[in-house]
């Protein structure tokens, strides 16, 4: 999978989490937002796991660590 492939594949599973499309803002703090919550994280991680195969622990999620559009992908990225 490529890096373009990786980012539509977030922004898909964002888009479809918040019904936000967050395309055009890459550094949007989801959580200062709103756009994002705790529910919504859980949910996100198991979308990552399904769509993408990458496993994060709850445990182990930081949300400083995931709290924009561009800091998730690359989290993801660098987990694949």
């Amino acid at each position: 999978m490529t890096m373009d492939d990786t980012k539509a594949t977030v922004l898909s599973i964002l888009a479809d989490l918040t019904g936000e499309d967050v395309s055009s803002n890459m550094d949007v703090n989801l959580f200062d937002e709103g756009i994002l919550d705790s529910m919504g994280s859980v949910q996100l991680l198991l979308e990552l796991q399904n769509q993408l195969g990458i496993e994060v622990p709850v445990s182990e999620f930081q949300r400083s660590e995931w709290d924009t559009p561009a800091k998730i992908v690359s989290k993801v990225e660098n987990l694949q």
